[in-house]
């Protein structure tokens, strides 16, 4: 790699690449695969059939919504508060039966993706006017730090998806522990969390044969081509996924078919891969009670119920403060 003088970034996303592509191994964030057509992409990926989680935890959500609405209301009201809100799909099961039952609260969704927000909050005037909604855009540590202001009244913090999937247990730990420090005695946390399966299907759920999970890790490389001046070829890259059942993590790659150079305009780099090297995209954890029990316990958290799909694929989970 062509040695690169510049000490200063225009934006994290400009020193999140620099960091990433001058690693070995090379890896890059996911987190900047999601713009507006990374969005789409995963939209896409929630539809295919191969990709179970979505419709296992719709199907809890739409199961147990009156169990689930009934643990949450709160005499003063309370504030239901999502990280990674993403479109509301599985959120709007819960806000229709809030509604319903004429539970007094408000809801603040926060994601990475402005684009996705302002689609949601237009979506809900439209159809669940009723919801009082402030939109927030942001990343989930950034939102942790603002999370106590919420104090006057019980809060519910929401995370579905299994997106704690995305972090190792280290960091997980990390992330419910800056959680529970916001979180009151009345407070809790809903969490989804994929759980450990047949390892074909996680990998199935990951690498789908239509391509479409392909362009999703993808669109990493087409965002640094079209922001930062990029000129990777995305035709001399596949997509690869592992899956380990001992540890339970899956991970994704891009992986460079050819020995090549790829220059990054506003980085002033060259970047040298050689055939066959890779780039880490992203992991995805799977759980069992076990493992969610030791990750709670690390963070001081306690599990008071949880809810499981017919298949048992998918579990979500409720905490409270120890």
């Amino acid at each position: 790699m062509k040695e690169n003088i510049k000490t200063t970034f225009s934006s994290a996303f400009e020193e999140d690449v620099h960091i990433g592509l001058s690693t070995y191994p090379k890896y890059l964030l996911s987190k900047y695969i999601y713009d507006k057509k990374g969005d789409k992409l995963f939209q896409d990926i929630m539809n295919l059939p191969e990709y179970y989680l979505t419709n296992c935890e719709f199907n809890i959500l739409k199961d147990h919504t009156s169990e689930i609405t009934e643990i949450f209301k709160s005499d003063k009201g309370f504030d239901l508060i999502e990280l990674g809100a993403g479109d509301g799909k599985k959120t709007k099961l819960l806000l229709k039966e809030l509604v319903a039952q004429k539970i007094h609260f408000n809801y603040l969704p926060i994601d990475i993706s402005e684009n996705v927000l302002l689609e949601l909050e237009d979506s809900l005037k439209k159809e669940i006017p009723e919801v009082q909604v402030k939109i927030q855009q942001g990343t989930y540590f950034k939102t942790l730090e603002k999370l106590s202001d919420y104090n006057t009244r019980k809060k519910v913090i929401l995370v579905l998806g299994s997106n704690i999937g995305n972090l190792l247990h280290t960091d997980a730990i990390d992330f419910l522990k800056h959680i529970q420090i916001a979180m009151s005695d009345e407070d809790m946390l809903f969490m989804g969390f994929d759980q450990k399966k047949d390892p074909e299907i996680i990998l199935e759920a990951y690498n789908d044969k239509t391509g479409v999970t392909a362009a999703f890790n993808k669109n990493l490389l087409a965002r640094i081509n079209s922001e930062l001046g990029g000129n990777f070829n995305l035709e001399t890259f596949s997509h690869w996924e592992t899956y380990d059942p001992e540890s339970g993590t899956a991970k994704s790659f891009l992986v460079s078919r050819e020995e090549q150079n790829v220059s990054i305009e506003s980085l002033g780099i060259d970047i040298h891969f050689d055939a066959w090297e890779t780039i880490h995209t992203e992991i995805s954890q799977k759980y069992d009670d076990a493992v969610v029990e030791w990750l709670a316990e690390e963070a001081g958290l306690k599990v008071t119920h949880s809810f499981v799909d017919e298949k048992k694929y998918y579990k979500n989970y409720i905490f409270k403060k120890q």
